[in-house]
């Protein structure tokens, strides 16, 4: 009789009205014992995201259980089980339980699941306020990859990173997921090698401030394709502008790499230019050619081709161009200016207002000085308009004048 009821039971879970049926077409097999009580408990481990949930039923006379999660089409079977909710909000989650009686009622229970991003790591690691995914490179800056000893002292940091490190990108996603675009390499064994994008889950965990990342892939990582311990990283700063992660290494060391969002080139061409906050030029006279004339972008040096390194005039060489954030230029002469035609004169520093954008003709981008008698490197160019040709972390190639019908003048800068 066992085998019978419980190929009744699945019969009455999938479809009740079965019973009356069976009943009337042979009596003699009719379900014997009591009709289940359908019931449950929910436990939610709030302790990491996603969330958990653990449902055990406490029902009686059951030995068949069918779940329905309330946020997708999977059911679960058994008495105890568990199940991932990825998205907060309320849900209702049911059980129908069989038994020798037959199919008992359907309990069902609605319970919120709550958010991780009120959690100020989690909430910048994935951009929760707005889109819900983020996107994040490793900072173009020195020391964005620092490696601590067990105890915390500083064993070394980089320099400017290769480009195959830069131009790797880390998404992570309000839903828990992570996906690595290597671009064209992956720098690994200090070289740039084989890509090695993919994809994974993560889990959040509420440990120290900020909380932890943990990746659910055993070849994944962020940043650096080293082994860390247990695939955990602490978030150690987050901000609009800012990401820090530390991984512990199988030998105890630690690294912390910083990161910032992706950008456009635009955006970035104005964080190279401001530092992101504030960034001061000169002229690179440590370069040949460190300024040449031309009638237009298609010849920018036939009327001059460039000095020999070192050989801008010292009332030149040491002038300062600070750009600031908040679009902001200031000129400081550091005593005399090289006006054009006339020679080194009385210091014509000030300060100016400067608009931002995409470049008119050949550049990454442009931004044009306010003040009418606003300058940079020279004093002799026909409009106010600069173009970003190509800028780094330490240089920068800046053009003034209109891409055709007037003088350009290219300068190379560096970084004060």
């Amino acid at each position: 009789m066992t085998s019978f009821f419980r190929k009744a039971a699945w019969i009455l879970l999938a479809s009740p009205l079965a019973l009356a049926s069976c009943q009337k077409e042979d009596d003699d097999n009719a379900l014997e014992g009591p009709v289940p009580v359908s019931d449950f408990t929910v436990s939610l481990n709030t302790s990491q995201f996603p969330i958990v949930a653990t449902f055990t039923s406490t029902s009686q006379d059951a030995f068949l259980y069918q779940w329905n999660f309330g946020d997708t089409p999977v059911r679960g079977s058994g008495p105890v089980v568990t199940h991932t909710y990825k998205r907060p909000g309320p849900v209702t989650a049911t059980l129908t339980t069989a038994g020798p009686g037959g199919t008992g009622n359907v309990a069902s229970k609605e319970f919120d699941i709550p958010t991780a991003c009120g959690n100020n790591g989690f909430a910048v690691l994935t951009a929760c306020a707005t889109s819900g995914a983020t996107t994040w490179t490793i900072s173009d800056q020195p020391r964005a990859i620092v490696k601590l000893a067990a105890n915390g002292t500083e064993l070394s940091a980089s320099g400017v990173l290769p480009a195959c490190q830069l131009d790797d990108q880390f998404s992570f996603t309000s839903v828990y997921t992570f996906s690595y675009d290597a671009g064209a390499a992956t720098f690994a064994n200090n070289t740039c090698g084989e890509a090695r994008s993919l994809n994974a889950d993560f889990v959040y965990k509420l440990n120290g401030s900020l909380g932890q990342i943990v990746l659910q892939n055993k070849r994944s990582f962020i940043g650096l394709p080293d082994s860390v311990v247990n695939k955990t990283y602490d978030i150690v700063e987050a901000s609009a502008t800012r990401l820090r992660l530390q991984g512990t290494n199988p030998d105890g060391t630690k690294t912390i790499v910083t990161y910032s969002p992706q950008l456009s080139a635009l955006d970035r061409a104005k964080r190279l230019l401001t530092g992101g906050s504030s960034r001061t030029w000169m002229l690179d006279n440590g370069q040949e050619k460190a300024i040449v004339v031309g009638p237009s972008d298609a010849d920018p040096t036939s009327y001059f081709g460039g000095g020999a390194l070192g050989s801008l005039p010292a009332c030149q060489a040491d002038d300062e161009f600070t750009f600031t954030e908040a679009n902001v230029y200031t000129y400081n002469a550091k005593g005399e200016t090289l006006v054009a035609g006339s020679g080194c004169g009385a210091p014509l520093s000030g300060t100016s207002a400067f608009t931002f954008g995409a470049a008119t003709g050949a550049g990454i981008a442009q931004f044009e000085l306010a003040r009418p008698t606003s300058f940079i490197g020279v004093t002799d160019a026909n409009n106010r308009i600069y173009r970003i040709l190509a800028i780094t972390d330490q240089t920068m190639l800046l053009r003034v004048g209109p891409p055709s019908g007037g003088v350009v003048h290219t300068m190379k800068l560096r970084v004060k």
